[in-house]
């Protein structure tokens, strides 16, 4: 290994790390996570578009500091590999070596130390599961990752770097029974509800973290206790953190969007508040099937499975005008919604938990007798 990369492992280590992670981040080499390419937008308007940057055409010293900056760095998109990919490809990220900041405050927010067994879903690119063997042993750490050719880089980076996790390709949606129970369970993609078999394969009094990304676009971070009876529950946790939606937790495609259908009223509140991380999951907690579209001055918001649909404008005689059509009243849900949470104060997602049990997901607000509302089965 190059001095150069030693010292930037030391000062990203000093930089990003904490007592318990400063090690690992000293000792595991990023740059063979990261690869020899990566991706980078290269039209900043469209941001669909991405260009290949060869580690082969830039000088050595420049491509480690690179590596080594707090950054994600994008190694796959729609399936192409940065190193096995044309100039320029288009569509969305599909994997990624996440900014090593959040990497560590992911593996903090688990609770993760020495003596715990964890299954991580969503290998990556390997880099947090190779900073989890480094610090509990490799025997400790079992990975699932969905993509072969992701989960195939990873293991040669891994095994490059001298660690042998349990690595296993398939749904991490399905955890990995064979090695359960676990201690801790982390979801470094994010996810719409709470897996099932999740619950299944975590011990009693273990924990479960995981972001979760709905169809609406709100976000949250989930640390949950695993309690008897196949029941699990915690609060979001203050750090605003999410990864990679899980690929069967994807919105369906929008069909072509109509607007100005149904009757049309005055919106109780100005569509403008969904702009607001917090607003936004409080709106995506009302209408949970509803995906958000944004067409000039307008808010759309659009229920593929039964068509649903509202649209909001301004008016300047009135302030804002709604439309709705379909069985589900979207915005109705929305206001309601919006409108309780103002009235506690317009709090963050930590002021919300979360309680999973056999037959029922629900988010509370304040404490689990209060508002709450039913995640999607």
């Amino acid at each position: 290994m190059s001095e150069t990369a030693t010292m930037l492992r030391r000062t990203l280590a000093n930089t990003v790390g904490s007592a318990g992670w400063r090690a690992a981040l000293e000792a595991v080499p990023r740059e063979v996570f990261v690869g020899d390419a990566i991706f980078l937008r290269a039209d900043a308007a469209r941001g669909d578009v991405w260009t290949a940057v060869r580690r082969a055409g830039m000088d050595e010293r420049d491509w480690l500091a690179m590596v080594y900056t707090d950054e994600t760095w994008v190694t796959q998109v729609e399936g192409t590999l940065a190193g096995e990919s044309a100039d320029a490809v288009t569509g969305s990220p599909s994997s990624s070596s996440t900014t090593p900041s959040l990497v560590v405050m992911m593996l903090e927010a688990a609770g993760i130390s020495e003596g715990d067994r964890v299954l991580e879903i969503g290998t990556g690119t390997g880099y947090s599961t190779a900073l989890m063997c480094h610090r509990i042993g490799d025997d400790a750490v079992t990975s699932v990752e969905y993509d072969p050719a992701v989960a195939e880089r990873a293991r040669r980076a891994i095994s490059e770097v001298g660690y042998a996790p349990t690595l296993v390709v398939g749904d991490g949606l399905h955890g990995w029974p064979e090695r359960a129970p676990y201690d801790r369970l982390i979801g470094t993609c994010s996810v719409r509800t709470i897996p099932p078999a999740w619950m299944g394969q975590v011990r009693a009094g273990g924990s479960i973290t995981t972001p979760m990304w709905g169809w609406m676009g709100g976000v949250a971070f989930a640390h949950l206790t695993r309690e008897g009876e196949g029941t699990a529950s915690g609060r979001f946790l203050k750090e605003d953190l999410y990864f990679m939606r899980a690929r069967s937790h994807m919105p369906p495609p929008r069909p072509p969007i109509a607007t100005g259908i149904g009757p049309a009223r005055e919106s109780r509140i100005d569509p403008a508040i969904l702009d607001d991380e917090a607003a936004l999951f409080v709106a995506q907690l009302a209408a949970p099937a509803a995906q958000r579209a944004s067409g000039g001055d307008m808010t759309i918001l659009l229920d593929v499975g039964t068509g649903s649909r509202a649209d909001v404008r301004s008016d300047p005689a009135s302030g804002w005008i709604v439309h709705q059509h379909g069985p589900a009243r979207l915005w109705d849900a929305v206001e309601d919604a919006v409108l309780l949470w103002q009235g506690a104060g317009s709090p963050h997602q930590s002021a919300f938990g979360l309680t999973v049990t056999a037959d029922r997901q629900y988010v509370w607000l304040g404490e689990p007798d209060g508002p709450a509302w039913d995640l999607p089965a």
